[in-house]
C-alpha cells in the first residue's frame, strides 16, 4: 500500500468516526464533548491518539511554550482541529495551517460539529 492510500485510509477512518460521534450526539454541545468522544472512538480502532498535545512556537531558534495545543494528533501524522461554532471562518483555516506548519505535519482536518449535517463542517488540508 502506498503512502497516499495509507493517509487516505487514515483520514477516512477519522472522518468516519467523527460522523459516528456527530450522529449520536448531534450539534449544540461544547467542543470538549466531541473531542472526548472522538478520541475514545479513534483509540478503540487501535490508533495512536494524542489529545491536547502541546505545540511550542519556535521563533528565531528560540523555543517558547506559548500555551498552544493541538486538539488531536492521530498516528503522529494528522492534526485534527475541532470546532463547535456557528460557521467555520477563514481564521479557523489559518489556525490549522499554522499548527500544521509549526508541528511539521502535512495533513490536517478541520471539523465543526455544530452543524446539522457534518458534511458541511469538514475541511481537509495537505501542506
Amino acid at each position: 500500500m502506498n503512502k497516499t492510500n495509507t493517509i487516505n485510509d487514515l483520514t477516512g477512518l477519522i472522518l468516519s468516526k467523527a460522523y459516528e460521534v456527530h450522529s449520536v450526539l448531534g450539534p449544540g454541545l461544547l467542543e470538549s464533548a466531541y473531542e472526548e468522544c472522538l478520541c475514545f472512538e479513534l483509540a478503540e480502532c487501535g490508533l495512536k491518539v494524542e489529545r491536547q498535545k502541546p505545540l511550542p512556537v519556535v521563533y528565531k531558534s528560540i523555543r517558547m511554550d506559548a500555551g498552544y495545543r493541538l486538539d488531536i494528533l492521530v498516528n503522529d501524522m494528522v492534526i485534527v482541529e475541532l470546532k463547535a461554532v456557528e460557521a467555520l471562518s477563514p481564521i479557523h483555516t489559518a489556525q490549522l495551517l499554522t499548527y500544521m506548519k509549526l508541528a511539521h505535519k502535512r495533513y490536517g482536518l478541520l471539523i465543526n460539529f455544530n452543524v446539522k449535517s457534518l458534511r458541511e463542517g469538514i475541511r481537509r488540508y495537505i501542506l
